[in-house]
């Protein structure tokens, strides 16, 4: 098993590798200043950078050869970061901090935000086509992939769906819809992704596809604990933020120790089909219990 003192040090590590990566293709884009200084703000505005690392971390569990995926985990990287300027607009969740620093909105201006997001989500297909690691075969299955987990039938379907959802009751199954388009379809890209650049077999990414399900519900119902029970400090977000916005949450649907208790169900789930995918021994377990455990 990975002990936790290994797992914080391939969590860095890696990191470092995608925050360098990341600066580098975004500081050699030759376009308007505004729009590039508005690109880096968001991008470099910390992060945990949990996509990528569950990507490399995927990869790690049948292969070992990182150029293969480092590129692709800043792409992956750039539609989140574009997706949380997007979600902070005034339009959509009006939120003026972001990682403890001012929005992107706020920084800049709401049409600068809304370009810089636009650009961060084109942007990351181009370094997909352009990446010299890949077969022209892979290139055409992880844009397909990435467009579907971030488009109308994934992240994009799970945003409007949450939007809808706001000041009205709804399911248990209805969250969790919500959760899973909104959250987990990146989760499951990275995970699904990393595991088949790193050769693993269709059994195997069949598991994983249902792991990810899983591991993407940890971490919004963990979210939603945070936001009632975190520091708002370690957040870099006001704490009680999802009731002001009447936010539907596993915390408001089922109580505090409802959500906890649906947490560790959702994590020996994810833990079984881990077992199945013949990585259990990986990265990816340790991840799980450090998905349910964080605290910002």
């Amino acid at each position: 098993m990975i002990v936790q003192q290994k797992l914080n040090s391939f969590i860095n590590i890696n990191r470092e590798k995608i925050q360098q990566a990341l600066t580098h293709h975004l500081q050699q884009l030759d376009i308007p200043d505004q729009l590039k200084d508005s690109m880096i703000y968001s991008a470099e505005a910390g992060g945990k950078r949990l996509r990528p690392i569950l990507l490399m971390a995927s990869f790690h569990a049948y292969s070992n050869d990182d150029s293969k995926v480092l590129s692709l985990a800043v792409a992956l990287e750039l539609i989140h970061t574009y997706s949380l300027i997007h979600d902070d607009l005034p339009a959509m969740d009006d939120d003026n901090v972001r990682r403890g620093l001012p929005t992107n909105h706020i920084k800049f201006d709401e049409a600068t935000a809304i370009l810089a997001g636009d650009a961060l989500l084109t942007f990351s297909f181009e370094l997909i086509a352009r990446d010299s690691h890949l077969t022209d075969e892979q290139k055409a299955q992880l844009t397909r992939l990435l467009a579907e987990a971030s488009g109308p039938k994934g992240m994009v379907a799970g945003q409007i769906l949450d939007m809808e959802a706001e000041r009205k009751a709804v399911t248990l199954e209805e969250l969790e819809t919500i959760h899973t388009l909104k959250t987990g379809e990146l989760f499951r890209f990275a995970i699904r992704s990393g595991a088949y650049l790193g050769g693993a077999t269709r059994e195997q990414i069949a598991h994983l596809d249902k792991f990810a399900h899983f591991l993407g519900l940890i971490f919004q119902v963990q979210d939603d604990i945070l936001d009632v029970t975190g520091d708002a400090e370690k957040i870099g977000k006001p704490i009680g933020s999802d009731e002001v916005n009447e936010k539907n949450t596993y915390v408001k649907l089922l109580g505090v120790d409802g959500a906890v208790e649906k947490k560790e169900y959702y994590v020996n789930r994810a833990k079984k089909e881990l077992s199945g995918a013949n990585a259990d021994a990986s990265y990816l377990t340790a991840l799980v219990d450090y998905f349910s455990k964080r605290d910002h």
